[in-house]
């Protein structure tokens, strides 16, 4: 609804201080790339990010400090008026002579590239920057963003190594193979037409081409056990216009006479492929990688860690109780030890990363799950019902679905009513079991099966392969669980933790996005998703924690039954020299204690086209910039807003008036269907908002937040100025959440 001439207009020092800064934040800056996506440390080299409206970077931001950069170069394509300037010139040298020829070609070649990135916007743009490591710089995953004057922009993975770091040939040189030593860590990108872009023919609409492959050359020995471990969808998890959403890459292993001697397209149930082979002669041998589907493109960004390096491939058992320290069993190769202590000295249940240490070099990276319920380990025979195997539960079992078509079966006691809650952890602790759970009683009947259930928490999961299954029991007796892999696969690798209790009522928190961009003073809808278990379905609480001061939380609660809720945040009046990372929990009363949660960062990504998954970050970063005027609005008298089924209730808001806006618009963001704007009133101070419930399709007891985005039109200046018959329509802002509650007649 709007507010037209003569109702006071709205809060604007000065519209064109506002406008251009307004409409920036609907450019956020976005990294679609690094190339190479890490470094060793103690080490200086540039990398290439690439990304969309990333002129003017103010600022790099890597995790984990000891990571310092600074830009180099800015590069963008050409605009349309550039490529036809250059078009131009092409019409003009013609027929100047063989000494123009030369230059017609370059032209051609610098217009074909450029119009081949302007087909994939959000990568065209290139920031280069000069990476400084520091010697003690802790290696692993970090999160690299860029700030510029539009904001900070999402994380990508950036990584810091231990080993001599090597790139392919750059595109258009004349060596088909890259030579390095071992160990190293190799850094390519599979993109078209054999490696350069500026010999393609001007396909602008064509987001995929094909591919080269990429090959790298080098000595190794008889006798040594060669490992070859890929990162490339672990870099950049998920693309949307891609399928199958990822860059799905290929590795070969060939010999010095270029026979294959090894493949791989994946490891497990992760597309990147790890590949192990024992070397049986001296010479040279040439590591190969495209994707699997012949496709390339510049986000295609890989790292390849070759030599003879340690590598776990399971660890038994997969967790172990909160404040012990536990033994595991290591499998894998390179390994000089069999065994590790991890240290779970947390309150639980949380999922750990851990890795071991061989002399100076660390292993590959696996999960750990602590919890606070009594653990026990599975015990063979106990492939039926006349073999099950005893359990007193709360427990957690830990045990290995250890050759094909093993069935692991667990008896208990219950007794009638009692309720029953079985999830099995596998799949999201990177073992390939693929669980199935059967739930019966002694008579044979069952009474649950669960094959996949779905944890929205773990967003890098694509098959939701772990089961849950609860029940209540139907009379005091005995009763089987019996724990299996759906397809009949097994193995020292198909490890698992079962969780048998009652129910364990709790709840997981995820805050999106992971990045916020705010103009100084003004306010910013943010998602936060409940992750609900085990019936619990009470009020969660919302709050920043340790703050600066200036940020504010408005509708901070998760409604009991609910699963998301849209809420709002305010920041500082004045701008901050770099962006904060805050801290968002969440507490709720579950059997008379309270339950804390923090507020996992994460972003909504979308897999081909169609699939959405909430990606986890490590920090939820805020950045505060802009200056000069800014939206001023206060909703005044209102702490929860009171709405009648099938009636209204209104909003009064006080606004400064100025007189360069019209027809100003309140429009609901992601409303309930059935709520909506009735009406905008003129008030004294500013106006009042009617707000309607639709009583058929919103019952009583419906709670939420109420988030209003603003716009309106630039004023004419006279009467008799003419009205466009389309103006544009200028954001202006959002006005802070505003909890409701449907209530009855």
């Amino acid at each position: 609804m709007s507010l037209s001439p003569p109702l006071p207009i709205i809060w604007l020092a000065s519209l064109l201080s506002l406008a251009p800064a307004v409409w920036a934040q609907q450019n956020e800056p976005h990294v679609g790339y690094v190339y190479p996506a890490g470094g060793r440390r103690g080490s200086t080299f540039q990398i290439q990010v690439g990304g969309q409206f990333l002129d003017r970077v103010a600022g790099t931001y890597v995790s984990g400090g000891g990571v310092r950069a600074a830009v180099v170069k800015y590069d963008k394509p050409l605009t349309p008026g550039q490529i036809n300037d250059l078009r131009q010139k092409i019409r003009e040298l013609q027929g100047k002579g063989r000494e123009a020829l030369q230059e017609m070609a370059d032209i051609r070649r610098q217009i074909f590239a450029s119009l081949r990135r302007n087909a994939n916007p959000v990568i065209a743009e290139i920031v280069t920057l000069e990476v400084t490591v520091a010697p003690e710089a802790e290696p692993g995953r970090r999160e690299l963003r860029l700030r510029t004057p539009l904001g900070v922009s999402n994380p990508l993975v950036f990584c810091i190594g231990q080993l001599p770091e090597f790139s392919e040939s750059p595109p258009g040189s004349n060596e088909a193979e890259t030579r390095i030593s071992l160990p190293a860590v190799v850094n390519g990108r599979i993109i078209p037409g054999g490696g350069d872009l500026t010999r393609l023919p001007p396909r602008p609409r064509q987001q995929f081409l094909p591919g080269d492959v990429d090959r790298f050359r080098f000595q190794a020995h008889r006798g040594q056990h060669l490992v070859a471990v890929v990162s490339a969808r672990n870099l950049i998890p998920y693309l949307a216009d891609a399928v199958p959403g990822w860059f799905q890459a290929t590795l070969a292993l060939c010999d010095a006479d270029g026979k294959e001697v090894a493949y791989d397209d994946d490891y497990r149930f992760h597309p990147d492929p790890v590949l192990h082979y024992e070397i049986p002669k001296d010479g040279e041998y040439t590591l190969e990688i495209k994707d699997a589907l012949h496709r390339g493109r510049e986000d295609f960004v890989y790292r390849i860690e070759v030599g003879e390096l340690p590598f776990i491939t399971g660890i038994f058992p997969l967790g172990g109780r909160a404040g012990t320290r536990v033994e595991v069993q290591l499998e894998g190769w390179n390994l000089k030890h069999n065994k590790m202590t991890v240290d779970a000295a947390g309150k639980g249940p949380a999922i750990l990363t851990v890795s071991a240490r061989e002399g100076e070099t660390a292993t590959n990276s696996l999960l750990f799950a602590e919890d606070t319920l009594p653990e026990c380990f599975e015990s063979e025979p106990n492939d039926s019902e006349g073999q099950a195997q005893p359990v007193k539960i709360p427990v957690i079992v830990n045990g290995r679905i250890d050759r094909p078509g093993d069935r692991d079966v667990f008896s208990f006691t219950g007794r009638l009513g009692d309720e029953v809650v079985a999830e099995v952890y596998a799949r999201r602790l990177d073992s390939p079991l693929d669980s199935m759970l059967r739930l019966t009683d002694a008579g044979g009947r069952e009474l649950a099966f669960d094959d996949d259930h779905e944890d929205k928490g773990s967003g890098l999961v694509t098959h939701q392969a772990d089961s849950l299954l609860a029940a209540a029991l139907p009379a005091e007796g005995t009763y089987y669980l019996e724990l299996g892999d759906i397809q009949h696969q097994g193995g020292n690798g198909y490890a698992y933790r079962l969780h048998i209790s009652p129910p364990r009522p709790g709840f997981g928190l995820r805050v999106v996005p992971s990045s916020i961009n705010v103009l100084v003073g003004s306010t910013v809808p943010i998602t936060v998703y409940a992750l609900r278990r085990d019936g619990f379905s009470g009020d969660i609480t919302l709050a920043l924690e340790h703050a600066p001061a200036g940020f504010v939380l408005s509708g901070g609660l998760v409604p009991a039954g609910q699963e998301k809720v849209q809420l709002t945040l305010t920041v500082p009046p004045l701008p901050l020299d770099a962006p904060v990372n805050l801290r968002l929990v969440g507490r709720s009363a579950i059997h008379g204690q309270e339950i804390l949660r923090q507020a996992v960062p994460a972003d909504d990504r979308m897999q081909a086209f169609a699939y959405h998954h909430l990606v986890p970050a490590n920090e939820l970063t805020v950045s505060v910039s802009g200056r000069g005027a800014r939206l001023s609005a206060i909703i005044s008298g209102v702490t929860v807003l009171k709405i009648p089924a099938g009636g209204s209730a209104r909003i009064p808001v006080s606004m400064r008036a100025i007189r360069l806006l019209e027809n100003v618009q309140f429009e609901l963001s992601d409303a309930p269907e059935g709520i909506s704007v009735r009406q905008v009133l003129p008030g004294a101070r500013g106006a009042e908002i009617v707000v309607q419930c639709d009583a058929a399709r919103v019952k009583p007891g419906l709670r939420g937040n109420l988030i209003f985005r603003i716009s309106g039109e630039r004023a004419r200046s006279s009467e008799n100025e003419s009205q466009p018959a389309n103006r544009r329509r200028i954001p202006l802002g959002v006005l802070p959440a505003i909890p409701f509650e449907i209530v009855g007649q």
